[in-house]
């Protein structure tokens, strides 16, 4: 006991006594709210008191998160007050304040006197209030007016934001992101706040690395400030410590004096040796400590937690940490929301979230439309997460001031976030942008950010001079040069709470109602289908991906990793395209990808997974789904044999007409070799007898400090605690002590049981959340549901230390990294498993000019005859003489025509038929045929229609190409040919 009292104390004067070097404060504490436009809000001696009181991060419309569609979202004023006192010692220091964000323009006052504004709702800003405010034991008053109005505009210029969009960035009001309060002497390195500050902050960087010897040189750059009225002599040191505190390297610089109100940059660098390098799924760290010392006093220490990684972007390839990575992830909404909370959760729950994303076997998230706020960036690099940063835009390319507003935004990100180790792509657009634009893109990057080892590039941008990386929405793109990744695809939609047709509630796939007059029977799937169909698409990328030729495809995204409150398609007011539920309960497609991607490049590790459950009713037969990376899948029912399933888009195993008996299914597959290599086995539940309740929460468990979550999960099992996957129970739920209820999501009424203490479990499983208030205790939860036994819970939430509105608890603090992948494997990850053949002449009859164009390794130019069958021929010859087995073309309108064709060798011919639809590239294949003069040539009227019935927001078909009906076109965007690769090669 007195051992605790005595931390206490310490704790206390830390509050009291201003240490010399730097001190950063939670200011997220104490804070009120009112919607509305109260006159004289700004005013120190306005009557708040019946305001709400709230801890940051808060929306003020958080309820609606889940509850209404994006459209629906509350807009509006809402001010935002909170009073503190400054700890003493502070006189003559300078004293700073950071908002990592408000949405969409704020108003700030200190003690009423208007200090800025800040408009993007987007990014950070920070403010020197220094002269403002009043030394201790005197309160201050910080007001904040925030406007959301989805049609806000710069007041500056009469401009709308372009990523204020009400389809892609959900409306969370407010000040919906972390604010801290920076105490640092005269004499200090600026913070990395460009906007209204203008400062840049510390930027880390290492060169010259060594992936095998665990080397580099490690660069220390920070920009330096003197605001003593006598110029400054100092000396510039760099530590850098593991996470357990242990030196690993100090060096630093010579001493340099500022004179009296100079701005500098002062920079140290060492090699440094043992180094851990931060990769997929090894969020590995260091705490790198820059500090200022005046006669060998440190008056200034900044830390910034980082790591190194070598990266780079050739051969249509990514390298990570010189290993090839196919890009395999999600494009997920920058909001990252949850129900009944928006984006406002606390760090240890984005880690849950981005975490999962890698347990899954995702190596990369790309955040969609605008830059994500710092909590996800931090949380993506203690996971191991890679990251593709936006800035901010909708759908387009765009001119004069709201371009402006757009680089102004990449540039504030990039100072901001260029030190954390997982962000490896900067994204300028989600569409293709100008040649101009894109090159003053590139000099952002390359002006604050030139040796952070970034790709910068956008959607499209296939045929960029400038860009380092392209890709398009939904469709296949290769590359041999700069690398090529889908930004987003497999849209399609499904709730969790639909398992299949022969499942309560029958949902058959594809029942629901049109989208604005257009089938939407894509966006209204189950859960067999919606995983069947995330593997089809998955497909087309693996088998373009590294190692299949010299163009490539560097992989791609799905949109998007757990449900959203963005625009929707399907039945509900929200997209349902996750891999799981907006509580992050997985779906069968999260496994699906789970199975798919355990690997570099090729899965490296063999999984199954068996589709959907085994708790039918008496006489059902259904076809049995299986995902398998392996060669061969058997399934056995009460272990006898089924035999082996009809593989089809590699990963996928299908058993037809299965009947159900209760018991035992079991998947087991079998490599080349025959060998039993992984399995899956999935029981009949028993009858539903009880409920179970488990609580997810913090590492170090709940802190009473109005903001942080826990998160219960209740589901309905059997005798023997098996969750029983039918059950559709509804749960009432009660809560005692200190703790707010802000319940979960299930499908039903309009608003979707957000809010409400009684809601059903899907599939025997549902989650809910109850917020910690200030005052610590016991809490406790109970649910019961009609027929089933109840059960309870309890924990206890800890206290949490605000003095005077201040806490040197910080967000995110004493959260872990997660390296349960290991290092970057040594060696390739790249498997070739067929030989690329390049063409050396090509001839044809018509538009001879343009012939090049069909094998240029430019996806944005083709060759195409006049339209008549009898000119719809290219010869193409070879460099040397092979044994062809492949040949895979892109084709103008590959999503809505088929082109018949033959194929002939040295005049014999191999092939003849229609090409397949497609995504992008089809490929034929053939028996080995020796020859070097390769003839395509169109034997037949073209068959055109949409294979895929896309769907944009608008309510149109999403075009792919021209789709003007032709009978003898014949249109190669590229060709490719390739011989088998034999064993021995």
């Amino acid at each position: 006991m007195k051992f605790k009292l005595l931390l206490l104390i310490g704790e206390i004067l830390l509050f009291h006594c201003v240490q010399a070097q730097r001190t950063t404060y939670n200011f997220n504490s104490n804070w009120k709210v009112e919607v509305g436009n109260p006159e004289g809000a700004e005013n120190p001696k306005f009557n708040d008191r019946q305001w709400k009181e709230v801890t940051l991060p808060y929306a003020w419309n958080e309820d609606e998160a889940f509850k209404v569609d994006i459209h629906s979202m509350s807009t509006g004023i809402a001010w935002y007050r909170k009073n503190f006192v400054l700890p003493k010692g502070t006189e003559g220091k300078k004293v700073f304040l950071e908002f990592e964000g408000v949405r969409q323009g704020g108003e700030f006052y200190i003690n009423g006197i208007h200090i800025g504004r800040h408009e993007n709702g987007a990014m950070a800003v920070g403010f020197d209030v220094s002269d403002l405010l009043k030394p201790s034991p005197a309160t201050n008053i910080i007001a904040v007016r925030t406007d959301n109005d989805w049609d806000y505009r710069e007041k500056s210029t009469g401009t709308k934001f372009q990523w204020s969009d009400r389809n892609f960035n959900v409306n969370y009001g407010g000040i919906p992101k972390n604010v801290y309060l920076h105490i640092t002497d005269k004499l200090y390195q600026t913070l990395p706040l460009y906007a209204n500050l203008g400062t840049e902050g510390v930027y880390i960087y290492a060169q010259d690395i060594n992936i095998r010897e665990g080397s580099a040189s490690i660069t220390a750059n920070s920009q330096i400030r003197n605001e003593y009225a006598s110029a400054k002599t100092f000396q510039y040191q760099v530590d850098i410590k593991e996470k357990n505190g242990s030196l690993l390297k100090s060096f630093g610089s010579t001493p340099t004096t500022l004179s009296p109100g100079q701005t500098d940059y002062i920079f140290a660098s060492a090699k440094v040796e043992g180094l851990h390098f931060w990769s997929w799924g090894y969020g590995y760290l260091y705490d790198v400590y820059t500090k200022l010392l005046v006669d060998g006093e440190v008056i200034d220490e900044v830390k910034t937690t980082t790591g190194f990684r070598k990266t780079d972007f050739k051969n249509g390839m990514v390298y990570l940490n010189d290993r090839v990575l196919q890009i395999k992830g999600y494009a997920q909404r920058t909001s990252n929301e949850w129900p009944g909370v928006g984006l406002s959760v606390p760090a240890w729950l984005s880690d849950f979230s981005n975490r999962m994303m890698v347990e899954g076997n995702a190596n990369l998230v790309r955040w969609m439309h605008i830059t994500p706020w710092k909590q996800d960036i931090a949380s993506c690099d203690r996971v191991g997460l890679i990251q593709a940063m936006p800035a901010g835009d909708a759908e387009s390319d765009v001119q004069d001031n709201r371009w402006e507003q757009r680089k102004n935004l990449m540039r504030e990100a990039i100072i901001y976030n260029r030190n954390n180790p997982s962000i490896l792509f900067y994204e300028c657009g989600n569409d293709n942008i100008s040649e101009e634009h894109m090159s003053e893109m590139k000099q952002i990057r390359d002006t604050y950010d030139p040796y952070g080892g970034r790709a910068i590039g956008s959607r499209e941008m296939l045929d960029s001079k400038v860009a380092e990386y392209g890709g398009e929405m939904l469709y296949i793109n290769k590359s041999a040069d700069q690398p090529m990744w889908a930004t987003e695809y497999s849209r399609d939609e499904g709730l969790r709470k639909y398992w299949d047709e022969y499942t309560p509630p029958y949902h058959k796939d594809g029942d629901g109602p049109l989208y604005k007059g257009k089938n939407a029977s894509a966006y209204n799937r189950n859960q067999d289908s919606h995983a069947i169909e995330n593997i089809i698409r998955w497909y087309d990328y693996f088998r373009e991906r590294p190692g299949t030729g010299r163009r490539v495809s560097s992989g791609g995204v799905n949109i998007i990793f757990s449900d959203t409150q963005t625009h929707f398609r399907g039945a509900e007011n929200y997209r349902r395209s996750g891999e799981v539920d907006p509580m992050r309960i997985p779906k069968d497609g999260f496994y699906a990808h789970q199975v798919m991607w355990d690997g570099w490049v090729d899965p490296e590790n063999s999984r199954t997974h068996i589709i959907g459950h085994w708790n039918y009713e008496k006489g059902v037969e259904k076809p049995i789904y299986v995902v398998s990376n392996a060669e061969e899948v058997e399934l056995f029912i009460n272990n006898r044999s089924l035999g082996k399933g009809v593989q089809s888009h590699r990963f996928l195993f299908t058993f037809k007409d299965v009947a159900w008996r209760p018991g035992s299914i079991k998947a087991v597959s079998y490599n080349e070799n025959g060998e039993a290599v992984s399995e899956d086995e999935i029981l009949t539940a028993g009858e539903p007898k009880s409920l179970k309740l488990s609580l997810i929460q913090r590492p170090e468990g709940m802190i009473a400090n109005g903001h942080d979550l826990g998160l219960i999960q209740v589901e309905v099992v059997d005798e023997e605690g098996n969750r029983c996957p039918t059950a559709l129970d509804m749960i009432k739920f009660e809560l005692n002590g200190p703790a707010e209820w802000r319940g979960g999501i299930a499908q039903g009424p309009e608003d979707n049981y957000v809010l409400s203490q009684k809601l059903p479990v899907e599939g025997g499983v549902n989650r809910v959340f109850v917020r910690a208030c200030e005052e610590a205790g016991e809490i406790s939860i109970s649910a019961s549901a009609e027929g089933l036994e109840s059960a309870s819970l309890k924990w206890f939430s800890k206290p949490y230390l605000v003095e005077k509105g201040l806490s040197k608890s910080l967000p995110g603090q004493g959260l872990d990294s997660y390296l349960g992948r290991g290092p970057t494997p040594q060696g390739t990850s790249v498997q070739p498993s067929r030989i690329a053949v390049e063409v050396m002449a090509a001839k044809t009859q018509e538009n001879t000019e343009t012939v090049e164009n069909s094998f240029d390794d430019n996806e944005l130019t083709s060759w195409k005859n006049d339209g008549e069958r009898s000119s719809g021929w290219i010869e193409y010859e070879l460099e040397r003489e092979a044994e062809l087995s492949e040949i895979t073309m892109k084709l103008s309108n590959w999503r809505n025509r088929s082109y018949p064709i033959s194929i002939s060798i040295d005049g014999q011919e191999v092939y003849s038929g229609n090409t397949p639809k497609s995504l992008g590239y089809v490929t034929l294949k053939f028996p080995p045929t020796k020859g070097k003069k390769v003839l395509i040539k169109l034997i037949g009227a073209n068959i055109d229609g949409d294979a895929f019935g896309i769907v944009e927001i608008t309510g149109k078909v999403e075009p792919s190409g021209e789709e003007k009906k032709s009978k003898g076109s014949l249109n190669i965007v590229e060709i490719e040919f390739y011989e088998t690769l034999t064993k021995n090669e």
